[in-house]
């Protein structure tokens, strides 16, 4: 049985998913980002009490298939924006399209309807708090950032960086004090 969880975004999130199934006594085969597949069928009163254990953790069960396609996008954009090391082969429109099974004219609209903000401007916002990141980590060069985030060009990372944060890459690496957002936050 699959489970669909929203505001799912990090490791330590899906350690506190697995720790709630196992108070509950349920036995989850997979547990990914967003969702969970369990082995059993969850009764009324687990069903319950696991939405109110994930409540207490900032998390949200949800029953609805919009809600629930809407996290999957959001989810797919976390994780490749943060967990993912290899450039897509294909525009994201495309592989969204693809590993969702929908048209990407439906999944734009519905996400802009009820998130009041594009996929687009969503997947941007998530590529900058990203680029932000590997500049404060200072492992890569801004050209090598540019490629593994799939831009273009430097100059189309610095352009948009500086449109979303008001700093070049270079100046905002100079300052200590404005530093990355939380990803729930985002």
């Amino acid at each position: 049985m699959k489970l669909y969880i929203r505001n799912m975004v990090c490791i330590r999130c899906k350690m506190v998913v697995k720790e709630e199934l196992k108070k509950l006594g349920l036995h989850y085969i997979i547990v990914e980002l967003g969702e969970v597949e369990i082995f059993e069928q969850i009764s009324g009163e687990q069903h319950d009490n696991f939405k109110v254990a994930l409540q207490r953790s900032g998390l949200e069960l949800m029953d609805d298939k919009k809600s629930m396609l809407i996290e999957k996008i959001k989810n797919i954009i976390v994780e490749l924006v943060h967990y993912s090391e290899e450039p897509l082969e294909v525009n994201f429109s495309e592989f969204l399209s693809k590993r969702l099974n929908h048209d990407y004219t439906y999944l734009a609209n519905l996400f802009s309807d009820v998130q009041g903000t594009t996929i687009e401007k969503f997947l941007i916002t998530h590529k900058i708090e990203r680029v932000k990141e590997l500049l404060v980590y200072n492992e890569l060069n801004l050209t090598e950032i540019a490629y593994r985030m799939n831009y273009s060009s430097v100059a189309h990372l610095s352009s948009q960086f500086k449109k979303i944060t008001g700093l070049t890459p270079s100046h905002f690496k100079q300052l200590k004090g404005k530093r990355r957002n939380a990803l729930e936050n985002l």
